[in-house]
């Protein structure tokens, strides 16, 4: 019937009668070829094509394959068209991108992989001190002795930690009070995927426990047992009555500890002993812990203490050395007078002939930790949480150093990142030797 139409149309407006002039002119439906054949009664539909199985594009006839095929792309062409996407002439192809889950093992097996691989964790803070998240691989740009490393590696999969705790037992007997009321708070602050050892130190380092899990029945034992008095505040009195020779027998002190050539000066007179704060030594024997742990877990060192060194046989330079060999960070809480305002900024210079009053600040600096000074017990508490929240929730970048040998030399690290306002901490520099890089 639309071909009788069709014709009579074209009839029409052929001879010039009553058709309507210059209408065009009615045209059948197109057919439904794309469905012919589909389906076929009592049969059903047949199966369709696979969308994940390769395609082999269909080969166009002979006279119309063009002439000429364009020139395929090159390097410096097609790095300049994916600039945009975050690649450069460095960062030439993505990094690996585990799936969620996954980042810990993915770390693992590049370490087995690659010799010189180099792990950077970095925490990316705004100017209120505020975590930043939702960052990409296209952020960072990771600088080894001021040249520029491709990353092989991004996750931001939350870490297992390996957790020393430091505990200072030559606080005051006030501050020392505020610090055994916030032990309760630690296991909190951890996860059943942490791990805890505790270590105490007055005068000389002790290790209370070894690593064990962060929520068992162990460490809350532990904490209670490392409650200690702390020293006396009281001013010390070396002569006169009340002094720590007042009674004498022979014209020596009946004490045989304040005898002249320790710390007597006579029988009138008393040498006031210096304050011992082995804080280098309980450090080290922490590290020396945390470096037996397995590759894939955050190793780092959390101290609670006001941060003074006197009377440690490691030095400062040799501790940091071995952290920064280890792939520890130092995150602390400052208490007592090194977390007062004003006084805490004064204890970080050291005087001559003095002991330190603030340590802390250097080694979370050189190791990529950070610092938080609390004068509360609720502070203190909180602090666990946020230094924990913090040291688990870091960008882990991963990159194999463009320098191919083991020579134990020092190498800088530097981290930047692509957004205003920000403060980036990252560990500064490394050792790379053998057990770095197991």
């Amino acid at each position: 019937m639309a071909a009788g139409v069709t014709a009579a149309a074209q009839q029409t407006g052929g001879s010039g009668g009553a058709g309507v002039p210059d209408a065009p002119a009615p045209t059948a439906p197109a057919p439904m070829s794309g469905l012919k054949g589909q389906i076929a009664p009592g049969m059903g539909m047949p199966a369709l094509p696979n969308p994940d199985a390769p395609q082999t594009p269909a080969q166009p006839p002979a006279a119309q394959q063009p002439a000429q095929q364009p020139a395929p792309q090159s390097s410096s062409t097609a790095t300049m068209q994916s600039s945009g996407s975050g690649l450069d002439s460095v960062q030439k192809a993505p990094p690996e991108l585990p799936p969620p889950g996954q980042g810990n093992q993915a770390v693992v097996t590049t370490l087995r992989s690659y010799t010189n691989f180099v792990v950077v964790p970095v925490t990316v803070k705004d100017n209120k001190g505020n975590l930043v998240a939702g960052l990409t691989f296209r952020n960072f740009q990771v600088y080894e002795d001021g040249q520029r490393q491709a990353l092989r590696l991004f996750t931001v999969d939350p870490a297992p930690l390996s957790v020393a705790f430091v505990i200072d037992q030559s606080l005051t007997q006030d501050v020392m009070a505020k610090v055994n009321a916030s032990l309760g708070a630690i296991q909190g602050a951890m996860t059943p995927y942490d791990e805890v050892a505790v270590f105490t130190y007055n005068n000389g380092a002790q290790e209370a426990t070894g690593f064990t899990g962060a929520q068992s029945h162990r460490l809350e034992a532990v904490l209670a047992l490392t409650k200690a008095t702390g020293r006396d505040e009281g001013v010390p009195v070396n002569s006169g009555p009340l002094a720590g020779c007042s009674i004498s027998a022979n014209g020596n002190c009946s004490d045989p500890n304040l005898q002249v050539g320790r710390s007597a000066g006579g029988t009138q007179f008393m040498t006031i002993p210096k304050e011992i704060h082995t804080l280098n030594d309980a450090i080290l024997m922490a590290a020396s812990s945390l470096a037996r742990r397995p590759p894939g877990r955050r190793r780092l060192i959390y101290v609670v203490s006001d941060g003074k060194e006197y009377g440690s046989k490691a030095t400062t330079k040799e501790v940091i050395k071995y952290l920064q060999t280890n792939q520890i960070a130092v995150y602390a809480t400052l208490v007592g007078d090194s977390a007062r305002w004003g006084e805490g900024y004064l204890s970080r210079f050291h005087l001559p002939f003095q002991m330190n009053d603030n340590i802390l600040l250097r080694y979370a600096q050189q190791t990529g930790g950070s610092l938080d000074s609390e004068r509360s017990v609720n502070g203190i508490e909180k602090s666990y949480m946020h230094i924990a929240e913090e040291a688990r929730t870091q960008y882990t970048l991963g990159y194999i150093s463009h320098e191919p040998l083991i020579d134990g030399k020092y190498r800088t690290i530097e981290v930047r990142v692509d957004r205003p306002n920000v403060d980036v901490t990252a560990k500064p520099g490394y050792y790379p030797t053998a057990q770095y890089f197991r």
